[in-house]
Order: C-alpha cells, then sequence, then structure tokens
C-alpha cells in the first residue's frame, strides 16, 4: 500500500496526542494510582481507548474518583513525567523543518503544559480538572477534548494557517484519535489500539517516537 507522505521541506502541523504518546502514562490513571484506585480507573481507561465505552462519559466517571487528591501531589508529578523515547529528537527534526507542533490531549493541564514547555509546542488543548482550596473536586471545567474536540482542533488549525493536508501529520494511540487521524494528510499509529491501527496511514509498533522521522522522510515504510 503506498501512501502521500508530507512535504517536509514546507512548513506545517504536527499534531500529538499526549498520554501514551508523548508521554509513556495514561494521566488519570497515574494521578488515580496516588488516590488508591488505580485499578478502577484502569480499566474504565482501557476500555474507552479501545472504543467500548463512550469517552466523555467514561472520562466524567473517572474524574469523579480523583476528588479529595491535593494539587501539590499533582504538581509534583509533574517533575517526572516518563516522557516517551525518541520526542526530543522527534520535536527537533520537527522544528528543524519549521513545523509547527501541537499536543491535543484528553488529559490534564499540568502535564500538557509540561510537555509543551519541554517540546516548545505552539498550541495546547486538553482537559481541566477543578480545583477548589488546592483539592480536586472531582469535576471538569470547561468543553471536554474528546475525539470530536481533537478533529476540529486540527481542521482549525488547517484553516488558521492555510494548510493543505499533505502538510497535517497527527500522531495517536487510541479510538478517541481516530477522527483526528483520518483527518490528517498522514495519520500514524502508535503503539496503537487496533480500532485505531485500521484508519491508520503508518503503525509505528515500537516504543521509539525517533521512528518517525525515517517515516517521513521517506527513508522507512512501516504499516
Amino acid at each position: 500500500m503506498s501512501h502521500q507522505l508530507p512535504r517536509m521541506q514546507s512548513p506545517g502541523l504536527a499534531i500529538f496526542d499526549m498520554d501514551s504518546t508523548l508521554i509513556a502514562m495514561e494521566s488519570i490513571d497515574a494521578i488515580a494510582s496516588v488516590a488508591g484506585c488505580e485499578a478502577e480507573v484502569a480499566a474504565i481507561t482501557e476500555a474507552a481507548m479501545q472504543g467500548e465505552l463512550d469517552f466523555t462519559e467514561a472520562l466524567h466517571a473517572r474524574v469523579a474518583k480523583l476528588a479529595g487528591i491535593p494539587e501539590q501531589t499533582i504538581l509534583s508529578m509533574c517533575n517526572h513525567l516518563p516522557f516517551m523515547p525518541g520526542a526530543d529528537e522527534l520535536m527537533r527534526w520537527l522544528k528543524h523543518h519549521r513545523w509547527r507542533i501541537v499536543i491535543v490531549s484528553g488529559g490534564f493541564t499540568w502535564f500538557a503544559d509540561e510537555a509543551a514547555r519541554r517540546f516548545h509546542a505552539d498550541h495546547v488543548v486538553c482537559n481541566t480538572l477543578e480545583v477548589q482550596n488546592d483539592t480536586l473536586t472531582g469535576k471538569l471545567i470547561g468543553p471536554i477534548v474528546d475525539a470530536k474536540a481533537k478533529q476540529q482542533t486540527l481542521l482549525s488549525l488547517m484553516r488558521t494557517y492555510h494548510l493543505e493536508p499533505q502538510q497535517v501529520i497527527a500522531v495517536g494511540d487510541g479510538a478517541n484519535d481516530i477522527d483526528m487521524i483520518q483527518s490528517a494528510g498522514t495519520g500514524i499509529a502508535f503503539m496503537a489500539k487496533p480500532a485505531l491501527q485500521k484508519v491508520a496511514d503508518f503503525c509505528i509498533q515500537e516504543p521509539n517516537l525517533a521512528l518517525i522521522i525515517p517515516l517521513l522522510s521517506g527513508e522507512r515504510s512501516t504499516n
């Protein structure tokens, strides 16, 4: 199967999921481990990622279990985020080619903001947990970043920067990345669930984001 690769000599847009893509963890599962409800939350997360549960409904159910966690606990976690191997190399390569970097995540502000600082991201869209008296309330603030929100972010930025689809790359791992992946000129499933692999242009099966570089350079074909 042949795929149309992006024109890397021209500026473009690279849009990334965060959890299990840019960082080697699921944000909500990591927070839940601190709250002592990791197994229960992880089971809901996995079902949502497989496309077996509605993402928004599952998100509210999981977030409710985080009530009472001190915000400082999460801020401390940001100092030790497990960034995916090869992420720094890939981001430097994209910036060298003058590509904008976007993070769109069903995860949360603290982690997404830390990833944005590290990778010099141009845009960040993620969910926000409500905090009162320095403690999580178990509720979300603002619009939910789900599959449609990810797709709409991609399409909106394409219009803003007057880009053709071949100048847009999307990378993700779960069912809630399907719409985004399908809207990009090049959709890459990274260590992904079967539902996403079915619709992606390319699949990377090793936990190393730098493997995307030879793929985009036309040096390697992975599917």
